[in-house]
Formats: structure tokens, C-alpha cells, sequence
């Protein structure tokens, strides 16, 4: 009876290995354009950056990665027609004026209680923003961009 029983914790212990490792492989992942997951994270930073704005928003991903309950998106911003922000309404008017705007967001998120909330973000950084917030929100460092 015993033999059975540590068998049996054996092969228990065993039947988790593979999806620890399996959601491993799946952190961070890119959400899928069109997916509900994908809109409702890039609809949760839009409130706030359209808000500092004071225009409609549209972002086009360039990095966009998902690991657990964390998100980090670097996106270009344009309006919804295509056309570049009007950045003369916006605080960064002078920044963009002086070439010192690239025009990205970079965004960290996390969900709690089944809802995305926005950590921190950054418009027109002059440096790489999102360097440091691994350390101090504690998001997975496998969100961000390789530094080289």
C-alpha cells in the first residue's frame, strides 16, 4: 500500500513539471492582433494617454509582451486616421519641436482582480524608460527589450 501511495505522489508531482515548464516557454507572449486580451490592455493605457494628449490615440506596436499578470507595450502613436499625433496641442510640443520626441509610449501594466491597471508609463522618453522597472515593481524582467 505504500509503493502505491508514493507512486502516486510521484507521478502527481510529475503531471506538473510539464505545465510549469510549457507556461515557461509561453512568458512573455505577444497577444494576438484582434484578441480581447490584446484590445483590453491597449484600451486600458489609451484612457490616461489620450487624457495627457487631449486627442485620440492609436498604438502601433513595436514590442508588446504578456508574462503572467504583467504587460509592457512600446508602441508608436498616431492618430486613428494615420496621421502622426498633433503633438502642438500636446506637453510635449517643445520636446517634439527640438527633435528630442520619437513619437513611442512605453507602458508597464499589470492585472489585478481579473482587470488591467496601468503601473506606469512614459511619452516621449529621452532614454530608455523602462530599464529599471523590473527592479521596482517587480515585473518579469522577460517583458523588456534586451539592452545591447
Amino acid at each position: 500500500m505504500r509503493l502505491v501511495a508514493i507512486t502516486a505522489l510521484i507521478t502527481a508531482i510529475a503531471c506538473f513539471i510539464p505545465i510549469e515548464n510549457a507556461a515557461a516557454k509561453d512568458c512573455p507572449y505577444t497577444p494576438a492582433p484582434g484578441s480581447a486580451e490584446r484590445k483590453t490592455i491597449m484600451d486600458t493605457l489609451r484612457v490616461p494617454v489620450e487624457g495627457e494628449l487631449k486627442q485620440d490615440v492609436v498604438f502601433v506596436p513595436k514590442k508588446f509582451a504578456v508574462c503572467r499578470d504583467w504587460a509592457f507595450l512600446e508602441a508608436e502613436l498616431q492618430q486613428p486616421d494615420g496621421r502622426p499625433v498633433d503633438w502642438s496641442v500636446t506637453p510635449y510640443r517643445d520636446a517634439v519641436d527640438e527633435g528630442m520626441c520619437g513619437g513611442y509610449v512605453h507602458a508597464l501594466l499589470r492585472a489585478k482582480a481579473g482587470r488591467w491597471q496601468v503601473r506606469v508609463y512614459e511619452i516621449c522618453a529621452s532614454d530608455v524608460p523602462w530599464v529599471m522597472w523590473a527592479d521596482e515593481y517587480g515585473a518579469p524582467q522577460a517583458l523588456f527589450p534586451k539592452l545591447d
